[in-house]
């Protein structure tokens, strides 16, 4: 048995593979929750004019409310991965949405599980098939508990809870985060910090509100009814969920950590003025409200422009819980703990981007799930499908190292780069002052050409390392 392999048994059993600095009593518990599709202008306090936020902007007015905070990828299921291992997707061959995690990968849930915490997930999962025998459901990557959909899930939509299909009622958010509640309470009747995700599933399309969501737009066009409604809806779930955890006596020891997959939608959505939306390597396809609340550590509310990612969750929640993973994967996040804990803070790595020109993968959630209920209910069950099968399959042959097609960028510090290299093999590349261009209008690549020079040989060291991850290096 290879080294890696043996950590991941090891892992799995739950042994001591880590360095547990903290004590048990003094952890903090963590909920991660995530919008599906929600743009960085969706916002009350980011100025929407019609979506009514009123959960999110309390939240933003007290905890750390990010300007800056990209998705690692611009559609939804490569930044879940990023969420879950601190890596870029791509190092685990997450290129598009509806591709499954390695489970080769080490996992948040697996890593804190380490330090004593219990783990659930709720609501959409997307990165895998969630039947009992699938190698990429929740349960296999960490999770003690799970009620989750294999994509975006509406109000009423039937769940799968570790494998068991389940008709559930009411608003889908609002489910998640019930689901969630009555989860902590167990939790906490036993005594053990937590890790709850929470990831919702609105306003993915097609859009369809609660109507007591959907009635605050009668004015507005029936499409921005149900969009903007869907908004509220998770709005006031977030709301249940943050007095929830006021009620429950735990808020204060609790991080509640807040952000969307992927930038706006197209024509529907809002990017704040931000160029391109979802599917884009720009700023309109990757910039994403996140807001964190720790109230035990966050006393005083406090706005930053200091560009975090994703990726940087992992480490960040690690770094906090004082857990060490033995031979760690490459990991492309760093640990913001300096930045929520109120110390001077100044990021020290350089952020990388880059949507292959690979196909999504379709992942019909309703039609999965209605399928493995019948079965069930049959007596039967229905094998994961064969995606998820190959989840750990490595790629034969390997990817080159030497092309990369697709839109790539790297970000440092506030200039920001673009490789685009289409699938005939023809390279081009933008160069923009994200701090005086922020809609990236203005091409300086001819003006700052000692800029590009600078930035080309790291972005492309990235890329070799990213793509040794994906033909197999970390494992």
């Amino acid at each position: 048995m290879s080294s890696r392999m043996l950590i991941l048994l090891m892992l799995a059993i739950g042994s001591a593979s880590q360095i547990v600095a903290a004590a048990p009593g003094k952890l903090p518990n963590i909920v991660l929750v995530m919008a599906d599709d929600q743009g960085w202008g969706e916002m009350g306090y980011n100025g929407h004019s019609h979506v009514k936020t009123p959960n999110f902007d309390k939240a933003a007015a007290t905890g750390i409310r990010f300007d800056r905070f990209y998705a690692a990828a611009p559609v939804c299921s490569p930044t879940r991965a990023s969420v879950m291992t601190g890596r870029h997707p791509n190092r685990m061959g997450v290129f598009k949405w509806g591709y499954p995690m390695r489970p080769q990968e080490i996992t948040v849930a697996e890593a804190l599980k380490t330090a004593g915490y219990t783990t659930g997930h709720f609501g959409k999962w997307h990165l895998g098939s969630v039947r009992t025998d699938s190698p990429a459901n929740p349960g296999v990557n960490g999770f003690d508990e799970w009620l989750s959909a294999p994509n975006y899930y509406d109000n009423g939509s039937i769940l799968s809870r570790r494998g068991t299909a389940v008709k559930t009622k009411g608003e889908s958010s609002e489910v998640a985060v019930d689901a969630a509640l009555s989860w902590i309470d167990q939790s906490k009747a036993a005594d053990k910090p937590f890790l709850a995700v929470v990831w919702f599933g609105s306003p993915h399309s097609p859009h369809r509100a609660a109507e007591q969501d959907r009635a605050l737009y009668e004015d507005r066009p029936e499409k921005e009814q149900h969009f903007f409604g869907e908004i509220t809806g998770m709005d006031r779930a977030f709301g249940k969920l943050r007095d929830g955890l006021g009620d429950r006596g735990i808020r204060d020891n609790t991080i509640l950590w807040y952000c969307s997959d992927n930038g706006a939608l197209p024509k529907i959505g809002s990017s704040g003025g931000l160029r391109g939306n979802k599917g884009k390597v720009y700023e309109g396809g990757l910039l994403v409200p996140a807001i964190l609340e720790w109230p035990a550590v966050i006393k005083e509310n406090r706005t930053s422009d200091i560009r975090c990612n994703t990726c940087d969750i992992y480490p960040t929640l690690l770094d906090i819980a004082g857990v060490a993973i033995d031979n760690q994967p490459v990991v492309d996040g760093i640990s913001l703990s300096p930045l929520i804990h109120g110390e001077s803070f100044k990021r020290s790595r350089s952020m990388g981007f880059w949507d292959t020109l690979a196909n999504g993968v379709g992942t019909p959630s309703d039609t999965w799930m209605n399928e493995l209920y019948a079965a069930q209910q049959n007596g039967n069950d229905l094998p994961p499908h064969q995606s998820s099968v190959i989840a750990a399959k490595l790629p034969d042959p390997p990817y080159s190292t030497t092309s990369f097609p697709g839109h790539a960028a790297w970000v440092d510090g506030d200039w920001k780069l673009h490789r685009i290299e289409n699938a005939k093999g023809k390279l081009t590349w933008e160069l923009y002052d994200l701090k005086n261009d922020r809609t990236e209008s203005t091409d300086l690549k001819a003006k700052r050409a000692e800029v590009v020079d600078r930035l080309q040989p790291k972005l492309a060291k990235w890329l070799t390392s990213v793509t040794n991850s994906l033909n197999g290096a970390d494992y």
